[in-house]
Order: C-alpha cells, then sequence, then structure tokens
C-alpha cells in the first residue's frame, strides 16, 4: 500500500473534530452510522475514528442532499454506485496492466 493512500485512510478524526470540519452534528454521523452510510474506525476504547476518506465520502453526502435536493436514501444509493464504479476502474486499470504485460512477452 502506498504511502498516500494510506494517509488517506488513517482513521484521525475523533466524532466532534469530523463534525466541526463537516459543519454537522455529531448525533448526524452517529445516524449516518446506525444506517450504514459511513463505518468509521474505533480505536481500543471504542472511540469513533474518522479517515480523511471517511470526510470525503461525507462531504459528498452533504452535498447530494444540501446543494442537489437529493433525499438520503437516494444519496446512499448514489454513494454505493460511485464506490463500486471506482472498484470497477481500478479492477479494469490492473486488467490492462496484465493485458500490456502479456502482450510484451508474446
Amino acid at each position: 500500500m502506498n504511502q498516500e493512500f494510506q494517509d488517506y485512510s488513517e482513521p484521525r478524526y475523533v466524532i466532534s473534530v469530523a463534525a466541526r470540519i463537516l459543519g454537522i452534528r455529531t448525533h448526524t454521523l452517529r445516524y449516518y452510522e446506525k444506517i450504514g452510510i459511513i463505518e468509521p474506525s474505533r480505536s481500543r476504547g471504542k472511540i469513533r475514528l474518522y479517515s480523511q476518506s471517511d470526510l470525503d465520502q461525507l462531504r459528498h453526502m452533504k452535498t447530494l442532499i444540501e446543494d442537489l435536493g437529493v433525499n438520503l436514501a437516494a444519496a446512499e444509493v448514489i454513494l454505493r454506485m460511485a464506490r463500486r464504479m471506482g472498484e470497477l476502474q481500478q479492477q479494469l486499470e490492473r486488467l490492462e496492466s496484465e493485458l500490456d504485460e502479456f502482450k510484451r512477452r508474446c
């Protein structure tokens, strides 16, 4: 895993700091966790810790709801589809790389 990705996915913000950064309330973050939109890491003491990746997903959620008028259920679907598209893009890039390597050997 490269350092940039590790830094991006490193859990580092407690719930109060994450809420302040996002401009939302802590109970909203707890609710999003309860319904499965976000799953923050937990410290040994069971404290929620959010990564930069988590904050970016939550910012996207906030934009969909507040700026675009999308309801919570639709925003959740949009975020899940975007995540899946990202996974598929990574898979496609990996397969293209493997194909290029195969072509070079032949």
